[in-house]
């Protein structure tokens, strides 16, 4: 048996029944990191002390005081504080600094018994799609090694997708967790905006950042999400997808596509259709500018005054000015510096941003939702498919060549605006590489959209192993 190839719950289930041990887990998924370490997936990986936890955890399984996640490897993204690695956010500066504690979703997790096995490499300070780091060295695609897996949580997203952790934790601002899951065919989940805790990770937004579960399966994204939002169990039912109406608005979602992404969500459309499941084509209203005049000024703005409170609360002894300095990324250090100057993201923009345009966004995504009776809208999650290595200005889309930060973000970006949940469905690899379909719902409403995606999966070939 080749226990990489468990799930969570299979995990779970297997050392609970004692089927296998977890030094034996251990084992088996230590050979898979070496296998992969050319794809620059893991930053952080300590193979002793990981040993030693999973002994650990077989003692404790031995004298039946285990917990349900009790020697479960996970791997967290490099902006998530834990007392077992350095938080280096990919940037230099931050090199080796440990954090005082736990961030409470790693808290959560750990009570469960859960080992924080390794950190992920990720795109610099999470402002980026691509994860081409030069500072920590490219993550690769585990279906193509040339190309992006996608960011910013790359690093989870190739690591778990090739087997050599189960399942991890990404970060997504405006699409961190769900690109990337899609361009690495696995599933990636966003919550709802404040479902858990913020704490303890190094910031873009206050307002739109969030930690989300990476995972092979709905079942495992579902239970740790029940873990970190402080659940005793996961609140997730199939669905009778004959009651369920999914809204297709086509502006933006469904234009410039390219082919084989159009194929495989139009191929997903058909079956929901042939299940039961009413797709109503019908277009937001006016959205697009309030969303576009939300986005930039909430991060840019928040950014700005979120990192120094986490510098100053970490006792890291390192100001904004010095982390700038240590940045590698040109894209990055260009973006973060011109916040410094007479081109930073004036507080009006931002003001306007909080008070007038996103609520305005919000009461329209609603109201759609409310107007047509919908359960969630379907759309792909990237119009396109991954892209070589090193095109972090421009990739080529249908003959052209579109700015790559943009066209990647841009089906993600609005629910990230809005803060509402939605996660990236696996649907199909297209000339041997994945394409994720994704589904939004509305804010507060979690359990349902993961009901949702669990029911959909039920109906979903599983994609190969890379």
């Amino acid at each position: 048996m080749l226990l990489s190839e468990l799930s969570v719950n299979e995990l779970c289930e297997g050392l609970a029944s004692k089927k296998f041990s977890a030094a034996e887990v251990a084992d088996d998924l230590i050979k898979k990191i070496e296998e992969h370490r050319n794809l620059g997936g893991v930053v952080a990986f300590d193979l002793d002390n990981y040993r030693r936890q999973a002994e650990a955890s077989d003692g404790r399984r031995k004298n039946n005081i285990s917990a349900r996640l009790d020697g479960v490897p996970l791997i967290l993204k490099d902006n998530i504080d834990t007392q077992d690695f350095p938080t280096t956010g990919g940037t230099g500066a931050l090199t080796g600094k440990i954090p005082s504690k736990d961030a409470p979703v790693v808290v959560a997790l750990k009570k469960e018994g859960a080992i924080i096995a390794g950190k992920a490499v990720m795109h610099e300070l999470a402002f980026g799609i691509t994860s081409n780091n030069p500072v920590t060295g490219p993550v690769r695609n585990p279906y193509d090694p040339s190309k992006i897996p996608g960011g910013s949580s790359g690093g989870t997203a190739t690591a778990v997708s090739s087997r050599q952790f189960p399942a991890g934790l990404g970060t997504d601002t405006g699409g961190s967790v769900r690109i990337p899951s899609a361009l690495c065919g696995i599933f990636g989940f966003r919550p709802t905006v404040g479902r858990y805790p913020g704490e303890g990770v190094i910031p873009i937004s206050k307002t739109r950042d969030t930690v989300g579960p990476m995972a092979r399966n709905i079942k495992d994204i579902a239970f740790l999400d029940a873990l970190m939002a402080g659940k005793s169990a996961p609140d997730v039912t199939l669905l009778d997808l004959k009651s369920i109406k999914i809204g297709m608005p086509r502006t933006r979602f469904w234009e410039n596509l390219e082919t084989e992404v159009e194929g495989l969500g139009r191929d997903l459309l058909k079956s929901l259709e042939e299940e039961g499941v009413t797709i109503v084509d019908a277009d937001f209203p006016d959205i697009w500018e309030l969303n576009d005049n939300t986005g930039f000024p909430v991060a840019l703005f928040e950014v700005m005054r979120e990192l120094p409170l986490y510098l100053e609360r970490a006792g890291y002894g390192i100001s904004l000015e010095e982390l700038i300095d240590g940045i590698g990324s040109p894209d990055v250090k260009g973006l973060i510096t011109s916040q410094q100057g007479d081109e930073a993201m004036p507080e009006a923009a931002y003001t306007a941003a909080m008070e007038q345009h996103r609520p305005k966004m919000q009461k329209m995504y609603a109201d759609y939702f409310a107007e047509h009776g919908l359960d969630a809208i379907i759309f792909p999650t990237t119009p396109l498919t991954t892209r070589p290595i090193g095109q972090d200005e421009t990739v080529e889309l249908n003959g052209n060549q579109e700015p790559t930060f943009p066209i990647f973000i841009r089906n993600t970006d609005l629910g990230s605006n809005i803060g509402a949940p939605g996660i990236s469905l696996p649907v199909g690899l297209g000339n041997g590489l994945p394409v994720g379909m994704a589904i939004d719902g509305l804010p507060g409403e979690d359990e349902r959209l993961l009901s949702l995606s669990a029911t959909i999966e039920k109906i979903l070939e599983p994609l190969p192993a890379p």
